[in-house]
């Protein structure tokens, strides 16, 4: 679990770990955080790529040219989303 917290890059990604964590049932904690790991390796897989474009940007004050410039941000934290509905289940939790 704090390898995840860490792994996300932005406070909101982490709170809402923190969020899906406790008011997970028990049962269903492996999934989410599964779901989550994804998501954090997706993040750090992606790295070296925003790295370098955030220095071409720097340097040249443009994106490259072989950039691809789609936010898959929504995509990431859909991922990441608790499965099977857990969500509405916020009378039990993990915690």
């Amino acid at each position: 679990m704090d390898r995840l917290h860490v792994a996300l890059p932005h406070s909101a990604s982490r709170q809402q770990l923190l969020q899906d964590v406790n008011l997970t049932p028990i049962e269903n904690l492996p999934a989410v955080l599964d779901g989550w790991a994804a998501a954090a390796e997706q993040l750090e897989s992606a790295r070296p790529r925003i790295e370098a474009a955030r220095a071409h940007m720097k340097a040249r004050g443009v994106l490259p040219d072989d950039q691809e410039t789609k936010d898959v941000t929504a995509d990431v934290l859909r991922d990441a989303e608790p499965r099977e509905g857990n969500r509405d289940d916020r009378n039990r939790g993990a915690a």
